[in-house]
């Protein structure tokens, strides 16, 4: 019986450690799209995505899915942010977050967007990333992410 016992808590220890390293993984694939596009490399947070991402953000069409998700949001926001004089957009993250499950994980973190308009400093304070990832061939992928911006 203690054998038995020993075996189990051996087991938790070891799935927990293995959460804990999934979490880091996990951040650091949402850190990795933020800082790509902070600098502006949408290029790069377009390669954290899955081949199928879905996605909802406060800029028109609002909703993109597919296989050419990632994309076509990255082209919609820089159409929008250069109908509307938007330079120098960054966003910050709060502490995140994070469940972690098999092979799927969810992040949601508090977020600030700054951003330049037309030459004047503008900031969204109070907005929330949420993300879903999915481990796929050992390499956590966005297969989901929404921004929901709070209400002024």
């Amino acid at each position: 019986m203690r054998k038995i016992i020993a075996a189990l808590f051996s087991a938790a220890l070891m799935a927990s450690s293995a959460s804990a390293s999934d979490e880091v993984d996990v951040i650091k694939k949402v850190n990795e799209f933020v800082d790509a596009f902070n600098k502006s490399d949408l290029k790069t947070a377009i390669d954290t995505c899955a081949a199928q991402t879905f996605i909802i953000d406060q800029i028109p069409p609002y909703a993109w899915q597919g296989a050419t998700g990632c994309t076509d949001w990255s082209k919609d926001f820089e159409a929008f942010a250069k109908k509307n004089g938007i330079t120098e957009p960054k966003v910050t993250l709060g502490r995140a977050n994070i469940d972690v499950t098999d092979n799927r994980a969810y992040v949601v973190a508090p977020a600030y967007f700054a951003f330049t308009q037309k030459g004047k400093r503008v900031s969204e304070q109070g907005s929330t990333l949420t993300v879903a990832l999915q481990n796929i061939s050992n390499k956590w992928q966005i297969t989901g992410w929404t921004w929901t911006k709070r209400k002024n």
